[in-house]
């Protein structure tokens, strides 16, 4: 550790690839000589890319830092760089301990050597002594519950199997500074749910952790910062909270829907939809607007809407519905925008989406999945959210909705 109290410190970091981009591929040494031959001034195309740009960032000794961003953003590679896989283009860091990694499954293991054998091999990597490996041994193969494969060569283990026992080692060695990718994903909720006690235990005893992941609500339950990158720079560095929402920002689908195809009547048709917010608290109040524009001058006379709050899994959570407000359309304006408020249940943390509907005497139009938005997690909750879906036993009279109705400017 430093005299300052930084675990890593980055200057200026960046790395580069060359995209190589017109080139033949020949099978035969013939085919590349002759290839030569007729075009001896041809050249390949390359271009650059930078994986990481220009990154400042320090980590304080025993900092749990969530790294999130969509894919391609530069999360894996600036992890390699700083486990020293991969070799900066520019830039330098600075690490005050030894590192220990789990960046994809297997990393680090021989799947010719045993589970044993690929203990001692693994610490021996991090720079571990024989007797110091020995006395966390024992640990290790418990939390990895492996004991009956112990003495079996890992080439024959399940990938669960697999990151159980890389996990173990790397979190039980005494590393001042452990870099997780997202490869917990790979073993089922009961181990994820020790893996996460595991790093909040790591981080409590002083060391520090770098943590790569998808799942916002595992960010926001493990890390005490959290960074965005975005194309190799970083947006945003600040709390989990404040990260997450700009990241659920960025990422949200467009709410543009006029060049689809309709499903209804098509009298009328919903030309836009979008949350107030990208990311909601549980029990923050949810409200959300979608506008429904006429198609033709004979439209029907009046109409109602209803949204579906559907998870990840494409199950209804809650309905809203304007007739329980008694809020009718009338096709007399040219565009009606709708504002739904949803206050309870509390729903559970999670990615959810929006199914409209506009109806009359049928479905006038309707589509799915159109305004997405994420719930971060908040304690203590209203119920036993672990174990009861929300709106698996409610009914429409158990949620405080409110639909509203103003012609769109």
């Amino acid at each position: 550790m430093s005299s300052d109290g930084v675990a890593l410190r980055m200057r200026g970091l960046s790395k580069s690839y060359t995209i190589r981009s017109g080139t033949e591929h020949h099978i035969t040494a013939a085919e590349q000589l002759l290839s030569r031959v007729r075009h001896p001034l041809r050249r390949d195309e390359r271009t650059t890319f930078w994986a990481l740009r220009d990154i400042d960032l320090e980590v304080a000794q025993g900092t749990v830092l969530g790294i999130v961003g969509r894919n391609g953003a530069g999360k894996s590679t600036l992890l390699k760089v700083l486990s020293r896989i991969t070799a900066p283009t520019s830039g330098e860091v600075e690490l005050y301990g030894r590192i220990g990694s789990l960046l994809e499954v297997g990393t680090g293991f021989h799947p010719e050597l045993t589970g044993r054998e690929n203990i001692f091999l693994n610490g021996a990597i991090l720079g571990m002594g024989r007797s110091e490996i020995q006395r966390e041994f024992d640990a290790i193969v418990e939390f990895a519950g492996v004991q009956t494969f112990l003495d079996t060569p890992v080439k024959r283990y399940s990938s669960g199997m697999y990151v159980r026992l890389a996990f173990a080692v790397a979190a039980h060695l005494r590393t001042e500074i452990l870099l997780v990718d997202e490869v917990l994903a790979v073993g089922d909720a009961d181990f994820q749910n020790r893996c996460l006690g595991k790093m909040r235990d790591v981080a409590e005893g002083g060391r520090t952790v770098l943590f790569v992941s998808h799942s916002m609500d595992t960010v926001l339950r493990l890390c005490d910062r959290a960074v965005l990158l975005d194309a190799g720079r970083i947006g945003l560095e600040g709390t989990p909270t404040e990260v997450i929402e700009r990241y659920a920002s960025q990422a949200r689908k467009s709410s543009d829907l006029g060049q689809r195809t309709l499903k209804g009547t098509e009298e009328l048709y919903i030309s836009g939809a979008d949350a107030t917010k990208p990311a909601f608290t549980c029990a923050e109040e949810k409200a959300f607007t979608f506008t429904v524009s006429r198609l033709v001058p004979d439209a029907v006379p009046t109409y109602h809407v209803s949204a579906h709050v559907v998870d990840a899994q494409r199950r209804v959570v809650a309905q809203l519905d304007s007739r329980t407000s008694a809020i009718w359309g009338s096709s007399a304006q040219d565009s009606t925008t709708f504002s739904m408020t949803m206050r309870t249940p509390w729903l559970k943390p999670g990615t959810y989406d929006l199914d409209l509907f506009v109806c009359s005497a049928g479905v006038v139009d309707s589509v799915s999945g159109v305004c997405e938005f994420e719930v971060l997690p908040e304690m203590p909750y209203a119920f036993n959210a672990g174990t009861e879906a929300v709106g698996a036993s409610h009914t429409l009279a158990d949620y405080d909705v409110a639909i509203t109705a103003a012609p769109s400017p």
